[in-house]
């Protein structure tokens, strides 16, 4: 019986693996709670007080002392206490645990500290933050989320767009109701085209004015151009472009006023004008002076229209998406100025460390320590801002330009008519006859 019941046992292990396996590639959540998530538990528990000694997270207790008679009495030696931790709870994408901060203790020391428990607990990342004194939340995921993102779900309403998915595993959403305009910024080939590709897509579908201003003369964004209610090429008809839309943005101003609202959408569904989003596509484009008197001056006309539709075109239905591959004060102080008023913010791959930190510094700097180590291999992810101010890793999806071409044409004519955008580029292509 005993070769018997070894060959069975053999087969059940087998059996077990393979069953496993498969578990593991098709329903990770259940492989992470039924393996992973206890065996990560257990060496949590058992290495903390050594990775809390080897990481100055713990501190030392002073020895206690007494009197015997004159002679003073020293205690145990020094001996360090590791701060008290919760048991780790798990969640779908790896664990969370609370600690309790001694005395004197901040969150940054245990910033610090992410990498060496990424290394003790054999997780992908540990993500530190402090939700009230004295607390601190490490949050850690057995995965990278972002490697092979699903196709998440969420319901889209008008002027939002499903990009891809957070790396908590939820949908990634730019509203725009939310969060009116936006920064997004990456090197070549790091997803930023794909993004914009994305958006577009996303917003073709819907009752909105799509602007594009595209000065590398039209290679990206004239790909869409029959869903576009225009489209700038240079930064001469850009010019023109921004300076109707501000005409426009005017008019609806009047209308409000005269309706009483502060905003277009208290207007009626009757009066309420066709929200319109202006997409730019290589921000320096617009900025760089080619050192002739009319190239300053078309840059600091872009620099100021720009600004004011960014700073009232938010209530009057008019966004903005900006988009460059280098964002610095270098290009002016106007750049500057636009970037405090483009509350979302999405950073991918950058070639160097200013743009990241123009991109997300002002928000946070742990962001940008993120965004910088974003590797070549790792397209479409990126660092983004949330309607709530916080930040995440995130990944769009891979929107093939043929399909993003194809759904252009196939709702173009949903494009709405600008016919102030239209006379301001008939009015140009006429005085160049």
């Amino acid at each position: 019986m005993g070769p018997i019941l070894l060959a069975f046992a053999l087969a059940a292990l087998a059996w077990m693996l393979v069953v496993g396996d498969l578990v593991r590639r098709h329903r990770p959540a259940w492989h992470w709670y039924l393996v992973g998530y206890p065996a990560t538990a257990c060496r949590l528990m058992a290495t903390w007080r050594k990775v809390a000694m080897l990481n100055d997270l713990a501190v030392s207790r002073r020895p206690p002392r007494g009197l015997l008679g004159d002679l003073v009495v020293k205690g145990d030696p020094l001996r360090p206490v590791a701060p008290r931790i919760s048991f780790p709870r798990a969640t779908p994408m790896g664990l969370t645990l609370v600690v309790r901060l001694h005395a004197g203790q901040t969150p940054a020391t245990y910033m610090k500290a992410a990498d060496a428990l990424v290394h003790a607990w054999k997780v992908h990342a540990v993500r530190v933050t402090s939700p009230e004194r004295g607390l601190v939340l490490l949050t850690a995921t057995a995965t990278d989320p972002l490697e092979r993102p699903g196709l998440a779900t969420a319901h889209v309403e008008l002027l939002s767009a499903l990009i891809g998915a957070l790396e908590s595993g939820g949908a990634w959403v730019m509203n725009l109701r939310l969060v009116p305009h936006w920064l997004i910024t990456g090197a070549t080939r790091s997803g930023k085209s794909t993004l914009l590709a994305r958006l577009i897509t996303q917003l073709a579908t819907q009752p909105v004015a799509l602007v594009g201003i595209d000065c590398k003369g039209g290679m990206e964004l004239g790909l869409f151009a029959g869903r576009l209610s225009a489209l700038a090429t240079c930064r001469r008809e850009a010019v023109a472009v921004l300076s109707a839309l501000v005409v426009d943005m005017q008019d609806r101003m009047s209308a409000c006023r005269s309706a009483g609202a502060r905003s277009i959408w208290e207007l009626p569904d009757t009066l309420r004008p066709v929200p319109v989003v202006v997409i730019v596509d290589e921000i320096a484009e617009l900025y760089l002076s080619d050192g002739t008197r009319e190239g300053k001056a078309e840059a600091e006309q872009c620099s100021t229209l720009l600004l004011r539709l960014a700073q009232l075109g938010a209530a009057l239905g008019i966004h903005l998406v900006v988009a460059g591959q280098r964002v610095g004060s270098d290009l002016g102080p106007g750049v500057t100025a636009l970037r405090a008023q483009l509350g979302g913010r999405v950073c991918h791959r950058v070639n160097d460390p200013g743009t990241a930190e123009m991109t997300l510094g002002d928000l946070n700097k742990d962001a940008v320590a993120v965004a910088q180590s974003i590797t070549a291999e790792e397209r479409g992810v990126a660092v983004c801002t949330g309607p709530d101010g916080g930040w995440s890793r995130a990944r769009s999806h891979l929107t093939p330009t043929e399909e993003a071409v194809s759904t252009a044409r196939k709702y173009a004519a949903m494009a709405p008519e600008l016919p102030a955008l239209d006379r301001a580029l008939a009015a140009l292509e006429g005085d160049d006859k």
